[in-house]
């Protein structure tokens, strides 16, 4: 007979307060397509407002803001005429990457298994 592991609690309610933490950092409609855009380019803010359709420059600027809090956004001013603000991922950043190719991944096989197609 196989006996079954036995439930840890204690590593379930661990994994739990991770998963609430990252959703805490991830959450709302805009800043997990802010990152994505971000994974292959420096943007800039026009650029990035072209990126994410919908978005107002309002919430950008709020996002990008809380992002940059967070350390996965900088932000660099550029001494230009006017003025140019460039955003990218940090190092720290960049290790989102892989959790957005998982959840596009996930995504492309909901949408086929939903609808039958990509």
């Amino acid at each position: 007979m196989i006996k079954e592991p036995e439930h840890d609690q204690q590593k379930c309610n661990k994994n739990i307060m991770a998963v609430h933490d990252a959703m805490d950092i991830l959450n709302g409609r805009w800043k997990i397509s802010i990152i994505a855009s971000l994974c292959f380019n420096t943007l800039r803010f026009t650029d990035l407002l072209r990126e994410v359709e919908g978005i107002s420059g309002k919430m950008l600027s709020r996002e990008l803001k809380n992002l940059e809090e967070n350390q996965l956004v900088t932000r660099t001013v550029l001494n230009t005429q006017p003025i140019t603000v460039e955003y990218e991922l940090t190092e720290y950043g960049h290790t989102l990457k892989e959790v957005i190719e998982s959840l596009a991944k996930w995504g492309h096989n909901h949408r086929k298994k939903i609808t039958g197609k990509l």
